[in-house]
């Protein structure tokens, strides 16, 4: 008996060390976002994350990145939270920082739904305008605002109004 009970001992000691390690994902709120300076991002979707606690995507920008001549004028849809899109998009500008690619934070997908964004697969070109971190420092994240695809744009704040 004596001999059992130390063998399922060791057996436990043993497992637990073998337990797969998941990584600890981030999840950053709006404060750690410079909100006073809207980035746009245009380019192709590399990695998609289509699950909760909200999409991600990873996005690869063309080696000389621009603003679209249209994105002043582009008309966005109404949010059920007040967000003042146009005064957004009239301050979109292009990060200073040169990386290729960003990870983008989407909105939880009940609310994708509810815009009726379908799943981005990865090779969907798109466009994304949203913020990323006070002084552009640490990661290339953007958090979204507004996210542009297959012509339709879809606000991500909050549910269609």
């Amino acid at each position: 008996m004596m001999q059992r009970r130390l063998f399922v001992a060791g057996s436990v000691g043993l497992a637990v060390p073998l337990l797969p390690v998941l990584p600890a994902m981030a999840h950053h709120g709006w404060s750690s976002f410079d909100q006073d300076r809207p980035l746009y991002l245009e380019g192709r979707a590399a990695k998609v994350v289509w699950r909760n606690p909200h999409g991600e995507l990873e996005l690869e920008l063309p080696e000389n990145p621009t603003l679209p001549a249209d994105l002043k004028q582009r008309a966005l849809p109404k949010q059920s939270s007040a967000v003042d899109g146009a005064a957004l998009l009239a301050k979109a500008q292009l990060p200073t920082r040169r990386d290729r690619k960003w990870q983008v934070e989407l909105a939880p997908l009940t609310r994708l739904q509810a815009w009726g964004v379908e799943e981005i697969k990865p090779g969907t070109q798109l466009g994304v305008l949203g913020f990323t971190f006070t002084g552009e420092k640490g990661d290339a994240v953007l958090r979204a605002e507004y996210l542009f695809v297959g012509g339709k744009a879809y606000g991500l704040r909050s549910s269609p109004a």
